[in-house]
């Protein structure tokens, strides 16, 4: 009788296009999400948490490949339905706020923070699994609601830690694009394949430069790679036309208006795009925002096709070396805009819509760039073990570490050998341990070894000098919350 095949082991593998997360890595994200938290609250906002899993239906059109809707998405059939694992977290609001809008408030204002997953090829930094942090505001049409997305988003970057100076919020309107692009003889809707490739282009404006975007208004453009990206067929004509309104951006913004209403010239919606731009430089400096945080530029088109009206990025400017050592600007971590079609998808009435989505891997990255985070993070107090019989009596002390807000833990591994004790306490990054041998026990007293200090010691200092340093101290037992505080600072 043959013997049945041994199952072979599962490979212990991290699927392609994610990755894990370790302790500080987690606690750095929770830490700054608490703080983005914390001025979407101040200024009004309410949180939501929605499914992670969407009907393919409610995430709509806007995916990136329409004709397949396992395409793009993470999606599976059910019962002859097609769900699919979040997209983004505007859809879901859509669907929220179509869903409930008897029991909601109006206009409706709500911010969003979990992961968002995206069936694309993964690259170097570009995960299939990655964080958002949206806050939005659905039922208002008045500029006041996308002059307060960009003054809350200039707060935030300021709280997380960006100075002013290292970053700018940049601002323009879909309308006087579509005006321009009227202008340019691109507003008839058999045209809306020239249009996307159009707004497309503008869009790789920082990535490839004014050559590259004006081969791809034009017949097209091939890559260092040899591959070819089909253009928008412009004529030279309307490819300056489009042009100028990229280089459109003026010393104030007074003179950025006054020239995109000389490149609109009578196109109703180019001149309602310019006057809401208007409204909203005017609300912005009201409120003590000037050029220094937010700027109007026209360069910014935002490459998803929901947007209606006024749209804007957050970019770091500050530069950092890139893989191969050159410098170069950060760029965007955040970005949003006006969407007032996407709610009507579900009930067939428009409704007014503008948010803004923060990249959270993005800005944490850039925090980290910025030196926000040099150093290891400290670890946990270790209360170690030197005899079985007394776990108790250390489990004690831990409980009064903690009782006392101090991150604590009692070594829970084979106690026998003193030195491996030590070792997981370097391992954990723990700043100092807590030992108790029965000597110790009988005279009421305890060792605080300092382990950040001793090793600061070591390096620093002769082995005779080391000798003679506090690194290690007994104190009374009943001293031992003050003295571990006084420690940690």
């Amino acid at each position: 009788m043959a013997k049945p095949k041994k199952q072979p082991r599962p490979k212990a593998i991290t699927p392609k296009g994610f990755r894990d997360y370790f302790g500080s890595e987690v606690t750095r994200r929770q830490e700054m999400l608490a703080q983005i938290a914390r001025i979407y609250h101040l200024y009004g906002f309410d949180a939501l948490e929605t499914s992670a899993v969407e009907t393919v239906e409610a995430l709509g059109k806007f995916l990136p490949d329409v004709d397949r809707p396992n395409e793009g998405v993470f999606a599976w059939e059910e019962d002859g339905d097609w769900l699919a694992l979040r997209y983004d977290m505007t859809a879901p609001l859509a669907r929220v706020a179509a869903q409930y809008r008897q029991d909601l408030p109006s206009p409706y204002r709500r911010y969003t923070m979990g992961p968002v997953w995206r069936n694309e090829k993964p690259g170097p930094g570009r995960f299939r699994q990655f964080y958002q942090c949206d806050a939005d505001t659905v039922g208002s049409a008045s500029m006041a609601a996308d002059a307060e997305i960009c003054a809350m988003l200039a707060d935030v970057l300021e709280a997380v830690g960006i100075a002013r100076g290292d970053y700018i919020v940049r601002v323009n309107n879909r309308k006087v694009l579509n005006g321009v692009m009227e202008v340019a003889g691109l507003g008839a809707p058999e045209q809306e394949a020239e249009r996307g490739i159009v707004l497309r282009a503008i869009d790789k404006l920082d990535r490839l430069g004014k050559d590259g975007v004006r081969a791809l208004l034009g017949e097209g453009r091939k890559d260092e790679s040899g591959d070819f990206t089909k253009g928008a067929g412009l004529s030279d004509d309307q490819a300056d036309v489009v042009i100028g309104f990229v280089h459109a951006r003026r010393e104030t913004g007074a003179e950025t208006l006054a020239r995109l209403s000389e490149l609109v010239g009578p196109s109703d919606v180019g001149r309602q795009g310019v006057d809401e731009l208007g409204q909203i430089a005017e609300l912005l400096e009201a409120q003590g925002y000037g050029p220094d945080r937010i700027v109007i530029d026209p360069s910014v088109v935002r490459g998803l096709g929901y947007y209606t009206g006024p749209v804007y990025e957050a970019e770091l400017t500050f530069e950092i070396l890139d893989e191969k050592g050159r410098p170069r600007q950060f760029g965007s971590v955040a970005g949003g805009g006006r969407y007032d079609d996407l709610v009507k998808r579900f009930t067939g009435q428009e409704v007014p819509a503008t948010g803004v989505s923060i990249g959270v891997d993005r800005l944490l990255a850039a925090l980290t760039a910025k030196g926000r985070f040099e150093g290891t993070e400290d670890g946990p107090v270790v209360v170690t073990v030197m005899d079985r019989a007394r776990l108790a009596d250390y489990q004690s002390m831990v409980a009064q570490l903690r009782a006392a807000g101090i991150r604590a833990e009692l070594y829970l591994g084979n106690p026998k050998n003193f030195g491996n004790q030590l070792k997981y306490a370097d391992k954990r990054a723990a700043p100092i341990a807590v030992i108790q041998g029965e000597d110790e026990a009988a005279r009421g007293v305890v060792q605080i070894k300092d382990l950040k200090l001793g090793a600061r010691l070591a390096a620093e200092l002769s082995h005779e000098e080391w000798k003679d340093q506090p690194a290690q101290v007994e104190i009374p037992l009943e001293r031992l919350v003050d003295e571990i505080r006084t420690r940690l600072g």
